[in-house]
């Protein structure tokens, strides 16, 4: 259920719980992870500065660099404003009666953040020197999307309004919040790699911090926030003493809000703050190598033939087919039956806790030699709570009254909430300190790389298609008017003409449900145990060739 997409695949980028399991907080993008690097991280741990010929030093702790933390952090807050709207807009249209058909068209939006890796070495590689290797990156695509967003000001309305004769137009929705999304990417794998060099060594650990935090809450932001200021039912109820028809902000205003501000922060950046070796009061940055294009796309290539790494990978983009219906449709299906969108985001709200706290429980039962134990024992219990989505579903439009849905509604909608994030992080988190367990050292960053962005390609596309098969595997039957069938919009319409009113025989997400749920437990008997037996693999069966030969010199 998409009650909120932070904290799952739709967006394409999970939120990056803390997972004690091997070094978690540069995975998503760092290709160019060496030996050096590894040895210097060692230093720090046991508290020596790798150029002070083994001396003890005192670390100076993070008020030196107050000012680039916030940097990043501000950032990250910015990265996380398109991606947060982005969640609106399936909610929106919603509203609007699309068909599911275009509800999956849109999905597409969410792809890019699974497909980073693919022009990641791009980003890396290619830069102009004198501007700095990671602002050459970060300044035209900050500009580019404050550029898109104010555009999207003058012309959403337009695109959203849905007349007698057409809907709002989703394609070119799709196509532009596509290009946000594939700008915030970019400017992920740009400020990630600044992080890790704008920080001291001491304090580099804080950019996981700021890269969680930031994101999640320039997605609230965008999304919850938004939702609920662009209400007018929860303003007239909750910020206003008299009632208007349209909420304090319009879509149209917060994208031109945003606009300016991705414009005139990135000036700012680009004008004042400077990529060089060393911070404030000369303190050594991480040292940051550089791999060629080519070198990395081999790099990558030898990994992706390894046979482990290939059935490994098979079993990730298959495993989450059982969850597609109840992750992709279920929010969907709950605005549909007259839950009003706003409160649905702000169930998510009061989860914000738990997900900060779960990571930290289940990695305490991750941390062993079997972490995919707990993926394979928390599988059948998320399928469960699919189906249990499915009835919650049914059972909605049954509750509604003439003031909304009462309280004890949403106290079940939010724990069968909480009991969802359980199921998902017990698999998420298992999934992770299984990345950094068979990943080999040498090349880490490219392996975990990797490996995540397999595991969130097999969130995505089932989400794609479970949304496109709704429509197709629903039937619906003209009442009214003899003769007259709802097979097609088209037929619908002709329905309507003749008096007679269109009604739902079988809702396809009802198939869907039981279908996905069929499919998880053929996977869970099946496939689930080999995913199990990949853990007596041999740390060998893990290890590239590549990565042997780039050990061999220092071994």
């Amino acid at each position: 259920m998409q009650l909120s997409d932070s904290v799952t695949h739709k967006n394409g980028r999970q939120r990056k719980p803390a997972v004690p399991q091997g070094d978690m907080r540069d995975r998503d993008m760092v290709l160019n992870t060496t030996p050096d690097m590894e040895v210097e991280g060692e230093a720090l741990h046991r508290g020596y500065d790798a150029e002070d010929n083994g001396h003890p030093r005192l670390r100076p702790g993070i008020r030196g660099e107050l000012g680039n933390v916030s940097l990043l952090l501000f950032l990250y807050v910015l990265q996380g404003i398109p991606l947060g709207l982005a969640g609106s807009i399936p909610l929106i249209l919603q509203s609007k009666n699309v068909s599911y058909k275009d509800q999956a068209f849109f999905s597409f939006v969410f792809w890019p953040f699974s497909l980073k890796l693919l022009w990641a070495p791009l980003v890396d590689a290619l830069y102009l020197s004198r501007f700095g290797r990671r602002k050459s990156w970060l300044v035209p695509t900050q500009y580019l999307l404050g550029l898109f967003m104010l555009y999207l000001s003058v012309t959403v309305d337009t695109l959203l309004k849905s007349d007698e004769g057409r809907g709002p137009d989703v394609v070119t929705l799709t196509a532009v919040f596509f290009m946000l999304a594939f700008l915030a990417a970019t400017q992920d794998i740009a400020v990630d790699g600044w992080a890790l060099t704008m920080l001291s060594r001491e304090n580099v650990g804080y950019a996981s911090t700021c890269n969680s935090v930031g994101q999640t809450a320039g997605y609230f932001l965008g999304n919850v926030l938004f939702l609920a200021l662009e209400s007018a039912d929860f303003c007239n109820k909750y910020l206003r003493a008299e009632p208007k028809e349209t909420g304090i902000v319009t879509l149209s205003d917060f994208l031109f809000f945003w606009g300016v501000v991705f414009l005139v922060s990135t000036t700012l950046v680009a004008v004042m703050k400077k990529e060089n070796a060393r911070g404030q009061h000369g303190r050594k940055k991480v040292r940051e190598e550089t791999q060629s294009v080519m070198e990395t796309y081999k790099l990558l290539l030898s990994i992706i033939k390894m046979p482990a790494v290939v059935t490994f990978c098979s079993l990730l983009l298959t495993a989450k087919i059982g969850f597609s219906a109840a992750d992709a449709v279920t929010g969907l299906k709950l605005v549909e039956a007259g839950v009003p969108k706003e409160q649905l985001a702000l169930l998510a709200v009061p989860m914000v806790p738990l997900q900060i706290l779960l990571p930290l429980i289940i990695s305490k039962y991750t941390a062993g030699p079997r972490p995919l134990d707990v993926f394979y024992k928390a599988f059948p219990f998320r399928l469960l709570i699919g189906l249990g989505y499915a009835v919650l579903v049914w059972w909605t439009p049954s509750l509604k009254q003439e003031g909304g849905f009462p309280l004890y509604y949403y106290t079940i909608v939010l724990f069968s909430y909480a009991l969802h994030q359980v199921a998902l992080y017990s698999m998420y988190v298992a999934c992770m300190a299984f990345h950094a367990k068979v990943s080999d050292p040498v090349i880490g960053g490219t392996y975990m790389t990797l490996l995540n962005t397999v595991t969130n390609l097999g969130g995505n596309w089932p989400s794609t298609l479970a949304l496109w098969m709704v429509d197709p595997l629903t039937s619906k039957e003209c009442q009214g008017a003899a003769g007259q069938s709802c097979g097609s919009s088209e037929e619908a319409g002709l329905c309507v003409k003749e008096g007679g009113v269109c009604v739902t025989s079988l809702d396809g997400y009802y198939v869907e449900s039981v279908v996905c749920v069929l499919i998880g437990l053929t996977w869970w008997v099946w496939l689930g145990k080999r995913m199990r037996r990949l853990q007596d693999q041999s740390p060998a069966a893990w290890r590239c060739r590549i990565g042997q030969r780039q050990r061999s010199p220092s071994s």
